[in-house]
């Protein structure tokens, strides 16, 4: 395993982490007595099999149903001293609710203290609120954090670039949990803010959200050649030395190959990158023209400021990737979300009905404007399905 400073905690975090979403029982709380020995035993098989690849990082959150719960049986039989804990809980209205929760997070998992410990989900500007006003959660974590229940501080977010950039320029945090890779490079500005401060930055989900590349098109793995697209995105982020570690949804065992099997190419990984990132963008240029490549994001409005709150620059992207890389199944996943439960997880609404006029106006910083509206109606047939469940309710 290859390990980096994980940006001021000066923790050795490997450059894989091991996320714990993914290989729980349940999203919902359950009875001990409930927790089949079967699935018990291929999460503890997980863990295993990460500590031995030098993945001693285990993440997981208050918000992962029995995930905390099932690591608690194992957690304590392990080496505790050569293990970086991660739990993430909630912002909440009050801090008693926030330190209830964290306290619930401990007795699942049976630790006296965690490493780190983030605010889980700072998605909006009211949950950006909670946090960080006197007294808010950022407040309770630290005297947590004063009584020995947690090394370091930081947060996990699907926001806007915006807010991640007001958390971050709070200057309130250790480390930050974003969401960036090659089909979504919005959030550069926040890791770059992360860096000046010297935080730790770490990468979510970058093989299901960034492509569901575990099951990719024929067409993108013929333009990977010679590395397979989970081991590409991985060493194009890792060649970014302002990114730290790329948590790992592992459900099983052999979910950490591919992974890891990367590493052979870990000390070239720009010079490996490089000529296969160029084959992308040329395949995305052919198909969509590199006017538009180029520039799409520019000027795209925040859903909040586009009447119905459609999420054009959310839809767009996605249409960006889903066409030029033929990336249409992830596209689905992602669209599918849009209006759902849990909606600020994933904000917005998305391209059903709208009116031409409306979205011009809302994208008049676009150098597109008169064919947003166009692309949204195409992303639309592209991509629109049945709704589609977050993993959290159970899709």
């Amino acid at each position: 395993m290859r390990y980096r400073r994980f940006g001021r905690t000066d923790l050795q975090m490997p450059v894989f982490s091991c996320g714990g979403m993914r290989f729980q029982q349940s999203w919902d709380d359950l009875a001990p007595e409930v927790i089949e020995e079967k699935g018990q035993r291929n999460l503890e098989a997980t863990i295993l099999r990460a500590l031995e690849l030098g993945i001693n990082h285990i993440e997981t959150a208050r918000g992962y149903g029995t995930s905390e719960m099932q690591l608690g049986w194992i957690l304590p039989r392990l080496p505790r001293e050569k293990m970086i804990v991660q739990t993430k809980v909630a912002p909440c209205a009050t801090a008693k609710e926030f330190r209830e929760n964290f306290e619930q997070s401990m007795r699942n998992l049976k630790l006296e203290h965690v490493e780190l410990l983030s605010l889980h989900g700072i998605n909006n500007a009211e949950f950006l609120d909670w946090s960080l006003r006197k007294g808010g959660c950022l407040d309770e974590a630290r005297k947590l954090q004063r009584e020995g229940r947690c090394r370091f501080i930081g947060f996990s977010t699907h926001a806007t670039t915006d807010i991640i950039l007001k958390a971050i320029e709070s200057d309130g945090f250790d480390y930050v949990n974003l969401h960036w890779y090659f089909v979504n490079e919005l959030n550069w500005p926040a890791v770059l803010a992360a860096k000046a401060r010297d935080m730790g930055v770490f990468i979510i989900s970058p093989s299901d959200k960034g492509g569901k590349l575990y099951a990719p098109p024929a067409r993108l793995r013929e333009l990977c050649t010679p590395l397979s697209p989970i081991q590409w995105n991985n060493l194009w982020c890792l060649a970014h030395p302002e990114i730290h570690t790329l948590s790992i949804g592992a459900a099983h065992p052999g979910d950490f190959d591919e992974h890891v099997a990367s590493l052979e190419h870990y000390d070239r990984a720009a010079e490996i990158t490089s000529p296969i990132e160029s084959v992308l963008r040329s395949e995305m240029e052919r198909i969509l023209g590199a006017d538009w490549c180029a520039r799409w994001p520019l000027g795209l409005p925040s859903y909040l400021d586009v009447p119905g709150q459609i999420n054009v620059q959310e839809i767009v992207r996605l249409f960006t990737y889903a066409r030029g890389l033929g990336l249409v199944e992830w596209g689905k996943m992602r669209y599918n979300l849009l209006g759902g439960p849990g909606a600020h997880w994933f904000p917005g609404e998305k391209a059903g009905t709208f009116d031409d006029v409306e979205i011009a106006r809302a994208c008049a910083a676009s150098p597109f404007a008169l064919r947003i509206a166009a692309i949204l109606r195409e992303a639309h047939a592209l991509l629109n399905d049945a709704p589609k469940k977050r993993l959290s309710e159970g899709g």
